[in-house]
């Protein structure tokens, strides 16, 4: 069974997100089971992140495509982007960072190398 696990920012960063999108835990639980299915694919919207640097093996990808309820109308189009990383031999997802892109640009580069440091 594929097990779930977050790093601490990135609970910090879905708390953020809950102040204006309530309905953001419930999403993302969608999020986490449509994610299980697809495995060891990917879901459409997935993007392999690259230029991390050399010492990095671990695949990172970065979802553009997150439904979120409390954004009517807006569908697969929120906006809202979730990094996180796959370790198949362990069976194991880690989400990394979520944010909005109208609020952050692009994913934070120092975050990932830091998570993937760590993983070494």
């Amino acid at each position: 069974m594929t097990e779930f696990e977050e790093v601490p920012e990135f609970s910090n960063d879905l708390k953020k997100l809950y102040r204006k999108h309530k309905s953001i835990y419930s999403d993302l639980q969608t999020f986490e089971k449509a994610l299980v299915v697809k495995l060891p694919g990917y879901l459409p919207g997935t993007k392999h992140i690259s230029n991390l640097g050399k010492n990095i093996e671990i695949p990172i990808y970065k979802v553009t495509h997150f439904r979120c309820a409390s954004l009517k109308g807006k569908g697969v189009r929120s906006g809202i982007r979730i990094i996180y990383t796959y370790i198949q031999n362990k069976q194991k997802i880690v989400l990394i960072e979520i944010y909005h892109k109208n609020k952050q640009e692009n994913h934070n580069r120092d975050r990932i190398i830091k998570y993937c440091e760590n993983q070494s």
